[in-house]
């Protein structure tokens, strides 16, 4: 039974979800790992500026909620891979959700062919990106 920090502040789902999820970094990492296919902390670190530090500790709480695994690089075997799990796909359409809402409320940023794709054909363009996030783990 969960105790201290990690019990949940609530019975909310929503709430639940918030607290693994809902900070800066989190579903910047997640967007990195499930959309874009990296897979090493120094992929997952390039672009967005997060701290080192901060990355870790994302990446741990992803691996502790079963979100993540990280798994050894069957190409380095020095070097660690972050793969999703099960759990961590089916936030595939929620990045996706948040991608098409926040370009139509905040940004304007989206490719307009992936954009396209997630207004007109969701499902197969859910189904592809699964595929691809699953396949990338090898």
């Amino acid at each position: 039974m969960p105790s201290g920090k990690d019990m949940p502040r609530s019975n909310c789902p929503i709430a639940c979800a918030l607290d693994l999820l809902g900070d800066r970094w989190t579903l910047v990492v997640l967007r990195d790992v499930l959309l874009g296919q990296r897979r090493t902390f120094s992929e997952i670190a390039a672009d967005e500026g997060i701290a080192t530090n901060t990355l870790t500790d994302r990446l741990e709480r992803l691996i502790e909620a079963g979100v993540l695994e990280r798994r050894r690089d069957p190409r380095d075997g020095r070097s660690r891979r972050y793969v999703p799990t099960e759990s961590g796909l089916e936030l595939i359409p929620v990045l996706i959700e948040l991608m098409v809402w926040g370009n139509k409320y905040m940004s304007r940023t989206v490719p307009a062919e992936l954009l396209a794709r997630a207004v007109g054909d969701r499902d197969a363009l859910l189904a592809e990106l699964v595929e691809r996030a699953r396949d990338s783990d090898d």
